[in-house]
C-alpha cells in the first residue's frame, strides 16, 4: 500500500481536481470574481437551470489559455475553451446537459500543458490511492478515468447526497469546562473511517470528553498521513469515507454534548495541490504566484509557505473556514502552525517567536470574520508558541492559546525531579486574564507518548520501581492527570492517553501508522487510569472551582500541590511525584474535617496537613464535596 512520506520538499508536480458545493453569501474582498462573469457563478462549480448546467471558474491570473476538460465533452481542449475576465484574473465556461444525477469527472488544462484539479473541488480521484480505499469506507467510489486523462480530477455533481442533520440546536460547551480528545481517525480504529470511530462514541462519552478534535480530514497526500501534507481544502479525504458519514459523525457526537473541532492547516499545501501546480517551476513556486511565497519565511515551513498578506491567501482561507463551517457544522478550529502566518523572514525560533504585528494583524482578521460567521462560541485554537506579549494580545480577542506541558509533567512522572515544575500550565503565569484562553496538555500527537518514557527512563529507588513496570508507571499517569485536569482552564487529551499508550511515537516512523491496542481497555492497571480519567473530567465538569480565578501552588519538588478556593470550599490537590517517600506539610487554612475525592478523608486538628505520602500517592481533598 502506498504510504505517504512527508516530505519538507515535494517538487512532484501531480495533477488535481474538485468540485465546490454551494456556500450562501458571497465573501467581499479584493479579489472577489469580477462583474464579468455570468450571475450566479463563483469560484470552482455554480449548478443553473435545475443541475443541468453549471458555470465552471477558475482563479488564474496571467495565465494565457484555459480550457476544462472533462467526461462531459470527452476530455476536449477544443470542446471546452474558457473565457477570461478582462482584467486577466479569471476563465469561466457554462457547460449544458448535464445529468443532475451524474458524477463528472473534470480537470483545467492551463497554457495547453498543465493539467490541475479544481482548487474548489468537494471530490477527487486519485489513480494511486483510490484502490486502497475500502468498499465499506466509501461504498460505490467512481472509478477513475484511466485513458482519457493522467493525474488526479475533480468530481462535479448536482444533485449530491444531502444529509438531514438531526441535532440542530447544539450548544457548545462553555470553553472553560472544554475537555478535549485529540483524535486521528487512521490510528484510532482498525478500518480506519468515520463509522467505526462513531461505534466508539460510547466509550468517549464515558469518559467525559466534551470535544473532539480531528487531526485533518481534507484531502492531504496519499492515504496513510497525519494529515499536515494538505492539497485539496474543501474535499474531506476518501480514506475516513464519505462526505455525509462525516457530516453524520459530526451530528451524533452533537447529539452526545460533544463538539467537534476541526484541525485547519492554513500555513502550507503540498504538491498535489492545484494552487502550487499553477505557479511552479519544477522545484518552488514561482514570483507570480498570488498564494505562495518563492521560499518560506520561517524555519519551520514543510511544503510550499502561503503568503499570508496576499490578499488572494486571505479570500482562499475565509473561504475554506466558512465552506466548514456551514456545510459541516463545525465547532471550531484549531490552526496548525498559526505563528507562521507571517511574511517577516526568521532565521531561527527566537527570530520565529518574537512580537510579530502583522502576523497579530492577520489573526485579528481571521478571528472577526470567523465570529462573523457564526458569533456562538465557535472555538479558534492556535499553535502559536510565539512571545507570550503576543499570545496575551490573541487570547484578550477571545482566541486559545494551545499550552504544552509535556515536557516538564513527564520528567514528573518519570520521577526526574530537577525539571518537573509544570506551573506553565496556569494561565496566569501567561498574563492572561482568563483561563479559558489557554489549552493545557501533557499529551498531542506532536510529542513522544509519557508512559513510553516513564517505561523506557523512569526513575527507581529500591523497590518502588517506574522502568519496566507497567502498574507503577501507569499510577504515575493517574497523579499526573490528577494535577492537569486540576489545573483552571480547557484541556486536551491524546487518543489512548487515558489508557497509558505506551509505544513511541517514532514506531513505524514519527507520522506512520501505529499499533490500535484497544486490547489496552481490558487491561486491569490500564483500565485503572481510564476510570480516573474519567471521574477527574466530570469533577471538573461538575464543580465550578476547577475553574476558580484564585490559585495558589508548589510544583518545584517532589511534594507538589495545588491549591483552589472558591466561595466556602477550598480544594487542595496533592502529590509525590519522587520515588521515596516524602513528607507533606501544608497550610491547608482551616481544621476539621477535609474530604478526599480519591481515598479516605482527614480530620484535622489544625490547619496543617502533614502526612508522609508513599511515592506516587495522590489526592484531592475538599472542604465541600465535590459533585
Amino acid at each position: 500500500m502506498k504510504k505517504m512520506i512527508y516530505f519538507l520538499l515535494f517538487i512532484t508536480v501531480l495533477n488535481s481536481a474538485c468540485k465546490k458545493v454551494k456556500t450562501d453569501d458571497p465573501i467581499t474582498d479584493p479579489v472577489s470574481p469580477s462583474t464579468e462573469l455570468p450571475a450566479g457563478a463563483k469560484d470552482g462549480v455554480a449548478f443553473i437551470n435545475n443541475g443541468t448546467s453549471a458555470i465552471v471558474t477558475l482563479y488564474a491570473p496571467g495565465k494565457t489559455s484555459v480550457s476544462l476538460i472533462g467526461e462531459f465533452n470527452n476530455w476536449s481542449s477544443s470542446a471546452g475553451i474558457m473565457k477570461k475576465t478582462s482584467d486577466g484574473n479569471y476563465w469561466w465556461i457554462q457547460v449544458d446537459n448535464l445529468n443532475p444525477a451524474t458524477e463528472y469527472a473534470y480537470q483545467f488544462l492551463v497554457n495547453e500543458t498543465l493539467k490541475v484539479a479544481d482548487p474548489y473541488c468537494e471530490k477527487i480521484l486519485d489513480a494511486d490511492n483510490d484502490k486502497y480505499i475500502a468498499v465499506a469506507t466509501y461504498p460505490n467510489l467512481k472509478a477513475y478515468p484511466t485513458g482519457k486523462t493522467s493525474g488526479i480530477v475533480s468530481v462535479m455533481q448536482a444533485n449530491q447526497p444531502v444529509y438531514t442533520w438531526k441535532n440542530t440546536s447544539f450548544t457548545r460547551p462553555d470553553k472553560s469546562n472544554l475537555v478535549i480528545y485529540e483524535l486521528l481517525v487512521r490510528d484510532f480504529t482498525s478500518d480506519h473511517n468515520y463509522a467505526s470511530t462513531l461505534a466508539k462514541l460510547d466509550y468517549l462519552s464515558n469518559l467525559g470528553i466534551n470535544a473532539i478534535e480531528l487531526m485533518p480530514v481534507n484531502e492531504f497526500e496519499g492515504n496513510l498521513s497525519w494529515g499536515y501534507n494538505p492539497s485539496f481544502y474543501f474535499a474531506p479525504d476518501k480514506y475516513y469515507g464519505t462526505k455525509t458519514a462525516l457530516q453524520n459523525f459530526i451530528d451524533e457526537c452533537h447529539g452526545r454534548g460533544i463538539a467537534v473541532i476541526m484541525d485547519m492547516v492554513l500555513n502550507h499545501s503540498f504538491g498535489q495541490s492545484p494552487m502550487v501546480q499553477l505557479y511552479f517551476d519544477g522545484k518552488k513556486p514561482t514570483s507570480d504566484s498570488p498564494w505562495f511565497n518563492i521560499d518560506a519565511k520561517h524555519p519551520y515551513n514543510v511544503g510550499y509557505d502561503f503568503n499570508h498578506e496576499s490578499a488572494a491567501t486571505k479570500y482562499f482561507a475565509k473561504n475554506v473556514m466558512k465552506f466548514w463551517m456551514q456545510q459541516y457544522k463545525i465547532d471550531g478550529f484549531r490552526f496548525d502552525l498559526s505563528k507562521g502566518f507571517t511574511q517577516k523572514v526568521s532565521a531561527d525560533d527566537a527570530s520565529f517567536a518574537a512580537y510579530d504585528a502583522g502576523r497579530v494583524a492577520i489573526w485579528k482578521e481571521y478571528n472577526n470574520y470567523i465570529k462573523s460567521i457564526d458569533p456562538n462560541n465557535f472555538y479558534v485554537i492556535l499553535e502559536h508558541f510565539a512571545d507570550a506579549t503576543e499570545e496575551k494580545v490573541l487570547a484578550d480577542e477571545g482566541m486559545m492559546l494551545w499550552n504544552n506541558m509535556n515536557y516538564n509533567m513527564n520528567e514528573a512522572t518519570m520521577g526526574w525531579l530537577g525539571n518537573s515544575d509544570f506551573s506553565w500550565g496556569f494561565y496566569a503565569k501567561h498574563g492572561f486574564s482568563k483561563s479559558d484562553h489557554l489549552v493545557g496538555y501533557i499529551e498531542s500527537h506532536d510529542e513522544e507518548r509519557l508512559n513510553f518514557k516513564n517505561i523506557t527512563y523512569g526513575n527507581a529507588s529500591g523497590n518502588y520501581v517506574i522502568k519496566a513496570n507497567l502498574p507503577t508507571s501507569l499510577k504515575r499517569q493517574e497523579m499526573a492527570a490528577t494535577f492537569m485536569l486540576s489545573i483552571p482552564g480547557p484541556k486536551m487529551i491524546w487518543q489512548f492517553g487515558e489508557l497509558g499508550y505506551d509505544i513511541s511515537i517514532d514506531f513505524n516512523g514519527r507520522t506512520g501508522e501505529k499499533p490500535i491496542k484497544w486490547d489496552y481497555f481490558t487491561d486491569v492497571n490500564r483500565k485503572a487510569l481510564y476510570d480516573v480519567y474519567s471521574k477527574l473530567i466530570k469533577l471538573k465538569k461538575n464543580n465550578t472551582i476547577f475553574n476558580s480565578t484564585s490559585s495558589t501552588y508548589n510544583l518545584t519538588g517532589g511534594i507538589k500541590y495545588i491549591k483552589l478556593t472558591e466561595a466556602a470550599n477550598t480544594v487542595f490537590v496533592v502529590g509525590n511525584f519522587d520515588v521515596v517517600p516524602q513528607p507533606a506539610n501544608i497550610d491547608f487554612g482551616a481544621s476539621g474535617n477535609w474530604i478526599d475525592a480519591f481515598g479516605s478523608n482527614v480530620n484535622l486538628t489544625s490547619s496543617t496537613y502533614t502526612a508522609t505520602l508513599a511515592p506516587g500517592e495522590y489526592h484531592i481533598f475538599s472542604k465541600v464535596a465535590l459533585k
